[in-house]
Formats: C-alpha cells, sequence, structure tokens
C-alpha cells in the first residue's frame, strides 16, 4: 500500500511514461508523490496552458502519449486551449486534474467551479469523475487502449485528491498495453490525447 499519488505514478511508468508536464497547486500536491520514486522526470511550467502544449510537442515528437499535472478550476481551463488543439489533430495527451466535492455547504471553495466535467468534455473525447482509486486506474486504462485501439482523443479524469497522503491499493494488472505511435499513424499523420480527472466509466468490466 502507498499513497495514490505514488500509485498513479507507478502506473504511468508502466505504461512506458518517463515524462510529465505541469504546476503544482494546493488541490493535486498529491500528485506528485511518487514521480521520483517511480523513475519520472517532470517539467515545470510557467502557465498551464505551456504545460499542455510541451506535453502536446512531446506526444507528436515521441509518439508517446503526453502527460499533463494541472489544478482544478483555473488550471483546467488554462489547459483547455491546448487540449482542443490535440483533440483536432489527433494526439495523445493524458491529463490528470483535481477537483473539489460537490458537497452543497461546501460550494464557493477556492478554484471550485460550477461544472468542470462538462467544461473539459467540450475539447476531450469524454470527460469522467473517478471516486475511488479503482476508477482511478480504470480510466488510466480506458485512456492508454484508446490511444492504442482507436483514433486517440483527449479524455479527462477528476479526482478529488486529499492531503493527508492516504493510502491506496496498487494499480492491477495493466489492460490495453502501453501506447505507442505505429509507423502507419505516422504516416497518416494520426496522432491521440488524453486527459484524466478521476471519473470512471466502466467501458472495460
Amino acid at each position: 500500500m502507498a499513497p495514490l499519488g505514488t500509485q498513479i505514478s507507478y502506473a504511468l511508468k508502466a505504461r512506458g511514461v518517463d515524462v510529465v508536464f505541469g504546476i503544482p497547486g494546493v488541490h493535486n500536491q498529491e500528485l506528485y508523490r511518487g514521480l521520483e520514486e517511480a523513475g519520472l522526470r517532470h517539467i515545470l511550467a510557467r502557465h498551464e496552458q505551456g504545460a499542455g502544449f510541451m506535453a502536446d510537442g512531446y506526444a507528436r515528437a515521441t509518439g508517446r502519449a503526453g502527460v499533463a499535472f494541472v489544478i482544478t478550476g483555473p488550471g483546467l481551463c488554462n489547459i483547455m486551449t491546448a487540449l482542443g488543439q490535440a483533440y483536432s489533430d489527433s494526439v495523445p495527451l493524458l491529463v490528470f486534474s483535481s477537483c473539489l466535492d460537490d458537497i452543497e455547504t461546501r460550494k464557493g471553495q477556492l478554484h471550485q467551479m460550477k461544472d468542470q466535467l462538462a467544461a473539459a468534455a467540450t475539447v476531450c473525447d469524454w470527460s469522467e469523475l473517478a471516486q475511488s482509486d479503482a476508477q482511478v486506474y480504470r480510466l488510466m486504462d480506458q485512456a492508454f487502449a484508446e490511444f492504442a485501439h482507436q483514433r486517440p482523443r483527449p479524455s479527462d479524469t477528476d479526482h478529488v485528491f486529499g492531503r493527508g497522503g492516504a493510502t491506496a491499493a496498487p494499480r492491477p494488472s495493466a489492460r490495453g498495453g502501453r501506447y505507442r505511435k505505429s509507423s502507419r499513424d505516422a504516416a497518416l499523420g494520426e496522432k491521440a490525447v488524453g486527459y484524466f480527472r478521476g471519473g470512471a466509466r466502466a467501458r472495460f468490466p
């Protein structure tokens, strides 16, 4: 058992991810646990839009999925321009975003949006809320499977990341394998995009 952020880092590494782009903040700092331990390099951006375009450029240049970490609210809104471009060009972009709970008495929290999932859905193939560690892993598997087996498009996963470092079960054996652009994809100019924020959609049981 290890904190969810650490488990996500190892899961990304197992998928062939070596580099993550992003900006740490109060809502997503849990994502940064385990990056160094898992052997991932983090590229710090000055602005989330820059992180998105760097991840996009990395995906285009390497044939691997680009991965970015952003915070809820303004962090997500800032990266949406890059997500929209990646959606149009079919570039593999996987974005993990924090989000805030929807408890009525807590409405109006710092950086809280009216509907974060709906906002991301305008520039992503899908936008989902992961409410457990198992759902985070399932969405990750779903995104990489879609990158590899169909036209890659951005995917959005939101998750409420606590700051206490609560432990999570390790990710089960990966489904769908790593994503790597094939020679055929390269010839056709096809690429992919994935955006994660922490929601589950049970396409893969």
